[in-house]
């Protein structure tokens, strides 16, 4: 439903990309060869157009209707109950029912001959899920840097998310669990997707606000050191990020309210779940269509003779993983992280099913608790960028913060494995974890796309979202296929915890002490500007990559 008119002439790079002036922070040299003590300032294309307040606003709508409720929430939780209905007892065998008063609390399903608990199954469909983003985003990740196919795959993913949730209404029966799945696992794999290629979208908006347009005006003028324009500008992207994440939580809030409406009075219809998925589904449809009408076209360069969409990415990737030594920053935060987000990503999971097994897959009750985790984190993104803001806070800081209550969700869940006191057991706790949840870890999804803003070259923000959304949501496949293979052999979901606390906590460890990011964002434009002419072409050189850093300092000089 684009109404974007074909690609305009593809912008080309300021010829003053890259100045170098002196710094009064870092010294030295970072591993690309280029002085830690010269701030380096990233391109801006002379044609890209600047952002629009329509364009920007229908940017932070799409993303309060992908808020996630139904394809990362309620979906589930469907797949989970019907899968449930369908299975038995193993301790008393086939035609029990899980949910009876004297069950074991173990629930099996008929799979591969065999049979498998019900957790475990939930477990491999977000373990094949993510493996499935992971071929999205290796294989044309990095082709949305091209023309604008990044523009049209996030339509083509957005729709394919809406068709799936839609299709939710035909989930009636437990006999229909395995549909469920395939419409979970469709729904959740393009709406995975579609958040890494919006993710990618914000650095080249963030460059193009008017604010961010005036700040460059005056640092050319010379109104402003280069060291005060890289503050100004980092706080931009924050701005944005924080902004858009604020939305998508304002959208959690208002699509929970809005679906109590239904909940409530048809709380005895036996479809009524299905029908709080098609409502909460047409939120996103009404507030996200208008971000494919109001985007501006901002294409990259022409796809290369010869190359094709699919295999481009391939090659990209390969281009971008060899270059770890001229960004070791980008890509120990992109390692750390990939092992962080599994950690986190599988222990949300892992919660979810104790939370939906603690309150007998009610959709009303996992409402109230969703509206207690939107509400606070609505809150804490403002507060945590106020707070930023007011103090002038890195992004690694406030990041840091949010990682260690990454830590303690985990260990928390290790608790219950000795004692039913705590550790996820007791109704109260998934209360206190929606809110805690709230509090720090939407901060942490706001701050770690910045980090990754910062550290990406500029104009080069699909294939380095690709390898970021393969960090980020494509993470998890670690994660599930350890813990359901852990809770197969023990028959405890608890027993999954220490794992991730393990996995958790040597991420964040890395990150803390192992990336610099002002030292990474340098990096990253220095090496942008060495191929500075895939700008124009789409082509990177031998020659470009020859070029010595001194060699380009002294060009732009």
């Amino acid at each position: 439903m684009s109404r974007q008119p074909l690609p305009e002439n593809v912008p080309s790079v300021a010829p003053n990309a890259l100045v170098a002036v002196d710094s009064a922070e870092g010294s030295g040299k970072g591993d690309s060869g280029v002085d830690t003590d010269v701030v380096a300032i990233a391109p801006v294309g002379r044609h890209e157009p600047i952002v629009t307040r329509k364009e920007l606003w229908s940017y932070y709508l799409y993303y309060n209707g992908d808020n996630g409720v139904g394809p990362n929430g309620y979906s589930m939780t469907l797949f989970q109950s019907l899968a449930t209905a369908a299975g038995f007892d193993p301790v008393k065998g086939p035609g029990s029912d899980c949910s009876a008063a004297d069950a074991s609390g173990q629930c099996v399903v008929p799979w591969s001959g065999g049979t498998k608990s019900v957790s475990s199954v939930v477990l491999v469909s977000n373990g094949v899920s993510f493996a499935v983003m992971t071929l999205i985003f290796t294989t044309i990740g990095s082709a949305a840097d091209y023309g604008s196919f990044g523009r049209w795959l996030l339509l083509i993913l957005t729709v394919i998310c809406w068709a799936a949730q839609f299709a939710s209404m035909s989930l009636t029966s437990p006999d229909r669990w395995g549909v469920a799945m395939a419409l979970y696992m469709i729904g959740f794999i393009s709406y995975g997707a579609t958040l890494v290629f919006y993710a990618a979208i914000f650095p080249r908006l963030a460059r193009n606000t008017p604010h961010a347009r005036q700040l460059r005006e005056k640092y050319e003028q010379g109104e402003i050191p280069a060291e005060e324009y890289e503050v100004e500008e980092s706080l931009e992207k924050n701005r944005i990020s924080n902004i858009s994440t604020m939305h998508s939580n304002v959208g959690y809030i208002f699509t929970l309210a809005l679906n109590l409406s239904l909940l409530l009075p048809l709380a005895n219809n036996a479809r009524v779940n299905n029908y709080v998925l098609v409502l909460t589904n047409g939120y996103w449809v009404i507030l996200g269509i208008w971000w494919f009408i109001f985007q501006q076209p901002r294409p990259g360069p022409s796809l290369p003779k010869g190359e094709h969409y699919l295999t481009i990415g391939w090659k990209q990737i390969w281009i971008a993983l060899k270059q770890y030594k001229k960004l070791p920053n980008t890509f120990i935060y992109l390692i750390a992280f990939f092992l962080l987000a599994d950690g986190l990503n599988t222990t949300g999971t892992l919660v979810s099913i104790c939370q939906n097994d603690k309150f007998n897959f009610s959709f009303l009750q996992n409402t109230y608790l969703g509206l207690a985790q939107a509400i606070t984190s609505t809150i804490s993104t403002l507060g945590f960028w106020y707070i930023q803001k007011y103090w002038k806070i890195s992004t690694k800081t406030m990041f840091t913060v949010t990682n260690v209550v990454t830590i303690f969700i985990p260990l928390w869940g290790m608790i219950g494995i000795w004692t039913n006191k705590f550790g996820f057991h007791n109704v109260w706790e998934f209360w206190a974890y929606n809110v805690v949840f709230g509090l720090f870890q939407a901060p942490y999804y706001a701050f770690s796309q910045t980090m990754m803003a910062e550290l990406t070259p500029p104009g080069f923000d699909n294939m380095f979202f690709g390898l970021f959304g393969l960090s980020n949501r494509a993470s998890s496949m670690i994660g599930p296929n350890v813990i359901q293979a852990i809770i197969d052999s023990s028959g405890d979901n608890w027993k999954g915890f220490p794992f991730l606390f393990a996995l958790c906590t040597a991420a964040s460890i890395v990150i803390w002490f192992g990336v610099d990011v002002t030292t990474g964002r340098r990096d990253a434009v220095a090496w942008a500007e060495k191929h500075r002419s895939y700008a124009e072409t789409g082509v990177f050189t031998a020659e470009e990559d020859a070029v010595s850093p001194s060699d380009m300092k002294k060009k732009k000089l």
